[in-house]
């Protein structure tokens, strides 16, 4: 049986599924958007080579994203090392379960292996037991607590 999604690169004619599963994204994290904050982080895929946007879609091609995940590289000076960053994942509601999400972290595994990347790191939200299951089983958790410090502009 073939697999029932495949991952590429983001598309410039995706647009319009992109920005409904980037907004959902938001919406999860309860972190407002707008069509200006969409049309950056858009130009940073796009325009600026900023981070790299895989999609997850049907495994025939036909049909719109379904799952995203944004990367970027993460320079480790302590290590002397070049690694990804994970810096977001959503898969639409309706097909959570279905296998997208690992299907995600094949293409991100296989561009991880194209970018000479070692390692690929995420965090997420404490209270995202869903996800930190399938994390638990896909990648080893760590030690390290993060945080921000909000700079006054």
């Amino acid at each position: 049986m073939s697999p029932r999604w495949k991952v590429r690169a983001l598309e410039h004619d995706d647009w319009e599924a992109w920005s409904e599963l980037y907004s959902g994204y938001c919406r999860f994290y309860e972190r407002p958007t707008s069509d200006e904050h969409l049309r950056l982080i858009w130009s940073w895929i796009h325009e600026r080579g900023s981070i790299e946007c895989l999609v997850a879609v049907p495994a025939d091609g036909n049909g719109d994203p379904i799952g995203l995940a944004h990367l970027r590289p993460w320079v480790r000076p302590l290590r002397g090392i070049v690694c990804g960053y994970l810096d977001d994942l959503f898969v639409a509601d309706e097909f959570r379960g279905t296998g997208a999400v690992e299907a995600l972290f094949d293409g991100i595994g296989a561009l991880a292996v194209e970018r000479d990347w070692p390692l690929v790191r995420w965090t997420t939200a404490d209270d995202n037991y869903r996800a930190r299951a399938v994390y638990d089983r896909l990648a080893t958790r760590t030690t390290w607590i993060t945080y921000d410090m909000t700079i006054d502009t």
